[in-house]
């Protein structure tokens, strides 16, 4: 069996920053190939009004606490920030983790984040064209900047779209994320082939990525067969690793 690359999401909801921080350098500590946190403004899940913290902030401690795993927002809100700006966040994070930053961002699409913090939630084929129209003065900024980033800065595009997400992914992501069950995650990265045919890029080029909840743990087997490479493990406070670090051993054996 081929190594796969596990990571952990840890939700930034209901919890401290306190239990965020043991939390990623526990998860660094068990040998996890990335960790990340999701980049909204209020909880997702249980009570609406918890306590909840921003994502860019809290990569900035991650990048200095942690050693050796990818860090990074899984994704990006890319309505949230100015795109030149976002480009001279994610450099100097990426300074700051030793070049271990991934610039993981997405369209957005929790209304509530929007309609709360002034952003303008226009539709979802509005926001998908915006997210189009950033990455490349994102990557143009990188180029620009100085220092730069510390070599290439991995960009990772996550959704399931198949007529215009996925040819966002094939045009200019080095990775893309996306959700179970198995069977949609295989019909989706099989999609994802068609765009990087039709774009003349090569596929092994996108890492395959995929988030899941602790209990799918078990079926790891079948998102590896469905064409995963990165088992993305999602982790609510209290921050229990042990699925975790099964998936670790699994995966180093």
């Amino acid at each position: 069996m081929g190594r796969f690359r596990v990571g952990v999401q840890l939700h930034p909801q209901a919890t401290t920053v306190a239990a965020l921080r043991d939390a990623w350098r526990a998860a660094d500590g068990l040998g996890v190939d990335s960790i990340w946190i999701w980049d909204h403004f209020f909880p997702l899940y249980g009570d609406p009004n918890a306590a909840h913290f921003e994502a860019y902030t809290l990569l900035g401690a991650m990048a200095v606490e942690t050693e050796r795993a990818q860090i990074g927002a899984l994704v990006t809100c890319n309505p949230y920030r100015n795109a030149n700006l976002l480009a001279d966040m994610a450099r100097t994070i990426d300074h700051l983790s030793g070049g271990r930053f991934v610039l993981g961002i997405g369209s957005g699409w929790f209304e509530r984040d929007f309609d709360e913090y002034g952003y303008e939630f226009g539709t979802a084929p509005s926001r998908l064209r915006d997210l189009d129209a950033a990455l490349p003065v994102i990557m143009d900024r990188f180029a620009m900047l100085e220092p730069g980033p510390t070599g290439r800065l991995p960009i990772l595009v996550g959704g399931a779209g198949e007529k215009v997400t996925l040819r966002i992914v094939a045009e200019h992501a080095d990775a893309w994320n996306s959700f179970g069950p198995p069977a949609r995650y295989a019909e989706k990265n099989k999609v994802l082939n068609e765009w990087c045919a039709r774009l003349d890029r090569n596929p092994r080029t996108v890492e395959r990525t995929v988030a899941i909840n602790a209990s799918e743990v078990d079926d790891w087997q079948a998102y590896l067969d469905a064409g995963a490479e990165h088992i993305i493990v999602m982790a609510g406070p209290p921050f229990d690793l042990e699925p975790v670090r099964a998936l670790v051993k699994i995966a180093n054996s």
